[in-house]
């Protein structure tokens, strides 16, 4: 099958199959006489891999250790298990930092009149890196 039949079937774009050629994360290609790409089901397969590993954050060099590890029928789980770990902990760390900075946001958000008057602590912090204290109440003006 051609490059577009292949990018149907696998769900991958064709410019990310001929990318993913490119730079030696799939096997090349057979050509045609008039050098086009050739795909058989194994690269299919082989290229859904890559999709749900990429679905599932997996960097490009974890991809390959994995795509490795798939094609040889010999392999021993736990090096797949090892490198699928190490993505847990990193996603773990990274969800554990990106809820810091929410609740951040959330406090300085808080913080924050949201009102009328320039005082705004969100800036103050990204000016100066401080965390805000509770917001001032807003004091009466009587007009007589």
């Amino acid at each position: 099958m051609n490059i577009g039949q292949a990018s149907r079937a696998s769900g991958v774009s064709t410019k990310m199959i001929r990318y993913y050629d490119e730079i030696g994360l799939v096997r090349p290609s057979a050509r045609t006489q008039s050098n086009y790409r050739e795909y058989d089901e194994r690269e299919i397969n082989e290229l859904r891999f890559i999709k749900r590993a990429r679905t599932l954050g997996f960097s490009m060099e974890e991809i390959t250790q994995l795509l490795s590890l798939w094609r040889d029928r010999g392999r021993p789980s736990r090096e797949v298990k090892a490198i699928a770990d190490a993505h847990v902990a990193d996603l773990d760390a990274r969800i554990a930092e990106m809820q810091a900075m929410a609740d951040t946001l959330r406090h300085l958000a808080h913080c924050c009149a949201g009102d009328d008057r320039p005082d705004c602590p969100i800036l103050e912090d990204l000016t100066q890196g401080r965390e805000p204290t509770e917001p001032k109440p807003r004091r009466a003006t009587h007009r007589v």
